[in-house]
């Protein structure tokens, strides 16, 4: 007997049960016999259409539940019911023969982008090294792609040489101009394979070509290796490569040889963690070429206003550290507000237009050699950002008593008609501990009720997850409706996609979807991929 229609039955009355407890806007607790029924009904419909793994969740639940009338809190309640939840999503969409491919959280995963008008030749290329645990991203438009590897770094990049409007010769020298002081391998694509565009590709600044059709398993073994350089690179060389500042591994090693020298002749040191203010409006504005002229001026700035005994380190973007040696907590402060003031005099030129730069920064005074760097770095990373909802170009310090912070709102809509996906991507972010931001999430079952929520008008930073394919009005024409929007420059957009859309995922990308996945996703995966995205945003 064929129980598909009856396991989809069963698959809605979860779905429509677990809307109802986590989507519900109120504030009501749950009933514990309500709970006890669900699990019940579920375990005996599960039992009949044969699903074990569903049956035996349902029955272990039931066991640990008491026969109190107390209730549940939605949280309480999520946790509890999780296992069921996700083998739910499991089951209805995995075959019972597949498994699903997840990939252990790792931190630095490296991440590739792929830049090529062929959506077919995108849609193989990123399945296949996703597969080796890599991240990719992918464009079709050349100045989207510019733009994105500006505001990723990508730890390799993959380049088509025949894109419309700005060919893969134009594009890798645009990338040479910023990228002249920095490491990352850039691999050349062409189906042509003659001398001349070869020696033309090298000159242009790729580190290596491949004809296509591509020999999948070679490219990997290549991939391997650039990767395998850039590792050894950026672990041996002290330097940043724009600002030539000591970079954050070294701040690592400066760090422990101050705590050394703390035990020794018990002298406080101080921390400074400072970032430009409006940065990304200065590479928006003017361009990012302009904003690694920022980054180099601030740079050279903070080497010539500081001491020789102190240390000054690029710790990433538009944040810098300065380590001051044998000093207490008012005199750095002193020190930095100093440097404030001078450097905010400085004027900037550009394509005709003049500008000028401030920055914010925290401070931190380390007295006891009992202190990790990553306390002491927090400490001081709070203090930027209180001084930064302060209302930017001023100093705080962490050794006085600071107010909790106000994190920056962003807003994040989940659109997709499957409640079980809803709640676990819910979920997925509710769990996240993001440095800039407040996470104001809210579900919708399809684009006209996000639209209708008139959610997209509010002021402020958003971030979408859409579903492909929804009723009433599905991802890609809410996506084209974002596009259209005055607040589009404000929106990031992630596309939930099936695996055999290649239509909709060209829309997508061509639309200015910035990433998608392919459903079923791994839940890991699509964490580590939603967390890298957003901190692009900062």
């Amino acid at each position: 007997m064929n129980f598909n229609k009856y396991k989809n039955l069963l698959f809605k009355k979860i779905k429509d049960q677990i809307s109802g407890w986590f989507e519900n806007r109120d504030n009501k607790l749950i009933a514990n016999s309500d709970v006890y029924l669900f699990l019940h009904s579920v375990k005996g419909t599960a039992g009949t259409l044969q699903l074990g793994g569903l049956y035996q969740i349902s029955s272990n639940l039931m066991d640990q539940l008491s026969e109190s009338d107390s209730q549940w809190n939605r949280e309480e309640l999520w946790d509890f019911l999780y296992e069921l939840i996700s083998h739910t999503y499991e089951y209805e969409n995995f075959e019972e023969d597949e498994k699903v491919k997840v990939q252990p959280a790792r931190d630095n995963v490296p991440l590739i982008q792929i830049i090529d008008d062929d959506v077919s030749m995108l849609i193989l290329l990123k399945d296949t090294l996703e597969e080796k645990g890599w991240m990719v991203i992918t464009n079709t438009k050349a100045e989207k792609a510019v733009s994105q590897y500006f505001d990723l770094h990508p730890d390799c990049v993959i380049i088509d040489v025949n894109l419309p409007n700005k060919n893969g010769f134009e594009v890798i020298e645009d990338l040479q101009k910023h990228n002249n002081r920095q490491f990352v391998p850039k691999i050349m694509m062409s189906i042509l394979n003659d001398r001349e565009t070869r020696i033309n590709a090298y000159r242009k600044g790729a580190d290596d070509f491949i004809q296509k059709p591509v020999d999948m398993e070679e490219l990997i073994v290549r991939l391997e290796r650039h990767l395998h350089r850039k590792q050894i690179y950026d672990q041996s060389v002290l330097l940043d490569e724009l600002t030539k500042l000591y970079n954050r591994q070294f701040f690592k090693t400066v760090f422990e040889r101050s705590i050394n020298d703390l035990k020794r002749l018990t002298k406080t040191f101080t921390i400074a963690v400072l970032d430009i203010d409006h940065f990304k409006a200065i590479n928006d504005t003017f361009g990012h070429l302009a904003g690694d002229k920022v980054l180099f001026s601030f740079a050279t700035f903070l080497k010539e206003q500081t001491r020789t005994t102190d240390s000054v380190f690029r710790y990433g973007g538009e944040e810098f550290i300065i380590l001051f040696e044998h000093t207490e907590n008012q005199q750095a402060v002193e020190i930095v507000s100093r440097l404030l003031d001078d450097f905010s005099q400085r004027t900037f030129n550009e394509n005709g237009h003049t500008f000028n730069a401030t920055f914010s920064a925290g401070v931190y005074s380390v007295d006891t050699p009992e202190t990790s760097l990553d306390v002491a770095f927090k400490a001081a990373d709070q203090a930027l950002y209180k001084a930064k909802e302060n209302g930017r170009a001023r100093v705080e310090s962490a050794n006085c008593s600071l107010p909790t912070i106000k994190k920056q709102p962003l807003y994040v809509s989940i659109i997709d008609d499957d409640a079980i996906i809803r709640t676990m991507l819910m979920r997925i972010l509710q769990s996240m501990d993001l440095r800039n931001y407040e996470l104001n999430i809210m579900v919708f079952e399809d684009g006209r009720k996000f639209f209708d929520s008139n959610r997209f008008e509010q002021e402020g930073e958003h971030f979408l997850i859409l579903d492909g394919v929804m009723p009433v009005m599905d991802g890609v024409e809410v996506l084209q409706k974002v596009k259209k929007s005055p607040n589009a420059k404000n929106a990031l957009v992630l596309m939930l996609t099936g695996r055999k859309s290649e239509y909709d995922i060209a829309r997508a990308l061509k639309l200015g979807a910035d990433d998608y996945v392919t459903k079923p996703f791994s839940i890991t995966e699509l964490q580590a991929r939603i967390e890298r995205l957003i901190q692009r945003m900062s």
